[in-house]
């Protein structure tokens, strides 16, 4: 199993949900950004778990941004990597099934509403930038870490391999059947599986299955995450839970929670390396 080289740091954001403006800051105050909102991380890996829009103000800025640096990073060494999430997934039912099913019949436009749909995010939003969301893979394995968006053992359903599993998604992707989209929403929005009873069992199923040593995902915002399933925080709700006999990271900060709420995280081969919190560059903590 391959490490993580020190000069190819490996930073991961959690669930941004239209939270533009607090990207900008944690990802300015982590040095991977500089003022004009281009890329300055050298040879940094970044990763996005998912959920960029929904909620928040500005989910197609959030989109547009990671866009951009996707297509910078590569000239200076570095890398953008963007996963799909149970929020995109959402969004691209309400826009498909809602230009040939007015009516709304299968439900898909009230539900992305009534998870925090923006209407700003839909009128906005081209068809190339749809068609970059639903490309978006489910799973990525770096150095010893598994990578994904949600706390769920959905992806052990779709296939043995991370590759078989980004391509299983692919093709969901591109259903036009109203049924497989919403069992595919339904699935994704589990959440707690590593959490709950027998939950380190599922986490070690997925990395035996996928590969990796630990997993990092999103999906569940770190209060939820402490208050539904009795964990006790380490470092307090505003830092990344480490769970699940240390085999699990949780990383969604809960960005629209509150005016404080967030922080962007370095992974390295021992487990978490750094946490650059939200507003404050000061209480930047190294592990």
């Amino acid at each position: 199993m391959t490490s993580l080289p020190a000069e190819c740091p490996l930073w991961v954001m959690g669930d941004v949900h239209g939270a533009f403006d607090k990207l900008r800051t944690l990802l300015l105050s982590a040095g991977l950004i500089d003022v004009r909102g281009d890329w300055t991380g050298g040879r940094a890996h970044l990763v996005f778990l998912g959920d960029y829009m929904d909620r928040g103000p500005n989910g197609i800025g959030v989109v547009r941004l990671v866009r951009r640096l996707e297509a910078q990073a590569p000239a200076s060494g570095g890398r953008v990597s963007a996963l799909l999430g149970n929020h995109e997934v959402m969004f691209l039912a309400a826009q498909r099934f809602a230009r040939s099913d007015p009516g709304d019949r299968y439900g898909f436009f009230d539900y992305w509403l009534a998870n925090g749909g923006q209407g700003r995010d839909a009128a906005n939003m081209t068809a190339e930038e749809e068609g970059w969301l639903a490309a978006r893979p489910a799973l990525l394995r770096v150095g010893r870490w598994l990578l994904l968006h949600a706390d769920s053992p959905m992806y052990l359903h779709l296939g043995t391999s991370v590759n078989a599993v980004n391509a299983a998604v692919a093709r969901l992707m591109q259903s036009v059947q109203p049924e497989v989209w919403g069992h595919f929403a339904n699935a994704f929005a589990e959440r707690l599986a590593f959490a709950d009873h027998g939950g380190e069992k599922v986490a070690r199923k997925l990395l035996n299955t996928f590969g990796g040593t630990r997993l990092a995902h999103g999906h569940t915002p770190v209060p939820i995450l402490l208050g539904e399933s009795g964990l006790a925080p380490e470092d307090g709700p505003g830092l990344p839970v480490l769970y699940a006999s240390q085999l699990c990271v949780a990383l969604d900060s809960g960005l629209t929670f509150g005016d404080a709420a967030g922080f962007l995280t370095r992974l390295d081969d021992r487990g978490v390396a750094e946490v650059v919190p939200y507003p404050a560059p000061e209480r930047r903590t190294r592990f």
